[in-house]
């Protein structure tokens, strides 16, 4: 039998066959596979990789596997290597780790180290779902649980609690903990350092613990605050950083065939908007301006009143057509800031779709129901707040649109692990998100690897330190000045308009932009849903030669005029460039207002027509050349 055919049956090996190293009874599957994963291990040099073939339930959902994967065998051989106290395991989002974790469970409790079980998750829905997986395997866990019952029934093995309830009252879990030999879960436990009171609640209430697992798909927070039992040492530049027992990133389980590879569909427009004093201002979703220009044309383009949501929730949807081709179940999900801004999104949705989406606007009973009842169905589209970022499994989420304006790598990481649990090989995650730079960075990192620091560079500027940390508003200012003027001044979202950017995927870009609806959008919406992250890469580049042959044999509509580029002033070359984008910017109006074409259009034409990167990136004389391009056409309609 292979390691990867190390099968996940509750109780299984009650009979001893051999001995760990430290002289306790092991079942004999378990020594077979860990035989067989330690010489797998260094055949491959400690890759699971090469060795040892994941395994692919076709609905596998967490704690029912009927295998495990080969980093879970990997995993578990480390952990009985030693049978430390505390463990911390990081694995993506999407790898398996409540599998991993109620492996553990049952080996533990079949050989006698513990005889409980406490669940500690971030919310109220988590807690419902450990306690369904774990009673597929046979562990019988109460979610139901409160502060003032004080014990668990007798006919329950343990508990699921959230850290808010441990923080509330320590002193009930400590006393559950300390009853018996007890092994204290901590899902997503960089939730532990949240609120002050909860880390010092979850210490007093597990101090005592026979063993403690820490799990996080994202072990690393926004701020300084230390995560229980959870082991720091300082690296070669004496920051202190947290270390992980074993670690299974994203990198290599897209490797292993374990996560979906995501394609990020970008996309711009240009926006306007009017400040409380009455001002009228207007910028570009990407170009490089300052952090508070960059948060209001966000917002702007988050609003339900503009054009920008339709149009970008429309691809969405057209996108989601082309998947369930291939995967008849796959559904999508809105993550949106607030619940006006959701019900408005779901209203849009049912316009374009003529179904009406499952919308979660709390961490309630009733949120948790409409969680599990998509999970379950073929619908296509659930809408939601934030809840559902972190920890839910709806392992049929294929889509997703990204619009909140949260953007700290920790969350972002959290969105983006609803949509790579692979249910089997070829699935392809499709992210939709507005190109604003902190969003096109975080995309172009997925595969980074982070620890949680609790020291900062003097001089660090990772992006890990959001302004909208509040526990860290002393080390940010700056930022938090900057924040409070968006609230002293809130804004009127006028007008917005989206326009196809780019796609990013597995560190490059592929695309030069177009309209919402034209080939070059369609090209790559119509990437199939079923494929190897190979052919997601041959196919990307291939659409991209055929989009560079199109635009070099298309015949401008009106002609691009040869005039010279005026000779730049004895100036600073900003100041140019800052005078010629506010004429484009102008010139664009006009022309929109002739036309009646959207401004994001217009901007995408002049690409194509004039050539070079999007206007933030653009050079004196490929704004010169998209500025003349216009002033002919606008002479030409007078």
């Amino acid at each position: 039998m292979s390691a990867a055919e190390y099968t996940d049956q509750p109780g299984a090996g009650d009979q001893p066959a051999a001995l760990w190293d430290d002289g306790t009874a092991a079942p004999e599957h378990a020594v077979v596979a860990h035989d067989e994963a330690v010489a797998a291990a260094e055949a491959a040099g400690n890759s699971a990789v090469q060795n040892l073939s994941p395994a692919f339930p076709d609905r596998a959902a967490w704690g029912t596997a009927s295998k495990l994967r080969a980093w879970q065998v990997e995993a578990l051989t480390k952990y009985f290597e030693t049978e430390p106290r505390d463990f911390l395991t990081a694995a993506t989002p999407g790898a398996g780790k409540t599998t991993f974790a109620l492996r553990l469970a049952t080996e533990l409790l079949a050989r006698g180290t513990v005889d409980r079980i406490v669940v500690v998750a971030p919310t109220e829905h988590l807690k419902r779902q450990w306690a369904d997986s774990a009673d597929r395997v046979g562990i019988r866990i109460d979610p139901m649980f409160k502060n003032g019952d004080g014990m668990f029934g007798r006919h329950y093995q343990g508990v699921a609690i959230t850290y808010a309830q441990v923080g509330m009252n320590p002193e009930v879990h400590q006393k559950i903990t300390a009853g018996g030999k007890t092994l204290v879960i901590l899902d997503e436990v960089h939730h532990g350092g949240d609120a002050l009171t909860w880390g010092d609640g979850i210490r007093e209430a597990f101090s005592k613990a026979t063993r403690r697992l820490s799990l996080s798909g994202t072990p690393f927070r926004s701020d300084t605050a230390p995560i229980p039992f959870v082991q720091y040492a300082p690296d070669e530049q004496g920051i202190r950083t947290s270390i992980s027992d074993y670690n299974y990133g994203y990198g290599r389980a897209l490797k292993d065939g374990v996560v979906r590879p995501v394609l990020f569909m970008a996309y711009a427009g240009q926006m306007r908007w009017k400040t409380r004093m009455g001002d009228e201002m207007s910028a570009s979703l990407g170009e490089q301006v300052t952090k508070d220009i960059t948060a209001q044309a966000w917002r702007t383009a988050l609003s339900p009143e503009g054009e920008w949501m339709p149009a970008v929730l429309s691809a969405a949807d057209k996108r989601l057509t082309e998947v369930r081709r291939g995967v008849p179940d796959a559904g999508g999900l809105v993550i949106a800031t607030d619940t006006t801004t959701a019900r408005a999104y779901a209203r849009i949705l049912q316009q374009i779709t003529g179904e009406r989406p499952t919308v979660v606007l709390s961490d309630e009973a009733a949120g948790s129901s409409r969680i599990s009842a998509f999970a379950e169905d073929t619908s296509r589209w659930m809408v939601a707040v934030r809840m559902v970022s972190e920890g839910v499994d709806v392992p049929r989420l294929c889509v997703g649109v990204y619009a909140t304006s949260a953007s700290t790598p920790l969350f972002f990481a959290q969105v983006i692990g609803r949509f790579v649990r692979a249910r089997r090989r070829g699935e392809t995650a499709s992210v939709f998100l507005p190109s604003v730079p902190g969003l096109m960075a975080l995309a172009a990192s997925l595969e980074l690897e982070r620890d949680h620091a609790l020291d900062r560079p003097k001089d660090a500027d990772d992006g890990m330190y959001n302004p909208e940390d509040a526990m860290v508003a002393e080390a940010n200012k700056e930022d938090r000045a900057s924040e409070s003027l968006l609230e002293v001044q809130p804004f009127e979202a006028l007008d917005s308009q989206a326009s196809f950017d780019r796609v990013l995927y597995d560190g490059g870009e592929f695309g030069s932009g177009g309209e919402v609806g034209s080939l070059e959008e369609l090209d790559f919406i119509g990437i199939p849903g079923l494929l190897e992250p190979d052919q997601v890469r041959d196919l990307l580049r291939a659409r991209q030669a055929t989009q560079a042959k199109r635009a070099k044999g298309r015949t401008p509509k009106d002609g691009m005029p040869k005039a010279a580029v005026p000779a730049p002033e004895d100036r600073p070359m900003y100041q140019t460039i800052k005078e010629q984008r506010s004429e484009l910017h102008r010139l664009v109006s006009i022309w929109s207002r002739h036309a009646n074409e959207p401004h994001g259009a217009i901007h995408a034409e002049l690409r194509r027509i004039s050539g070079g990167p999007a206007v933030a990136q653009a050079s004196i004389e490929q704004i010169q050349k998209r500025i003349d391009v216009l002033r002919s056409r606008i002479g030409g309609r007078r």
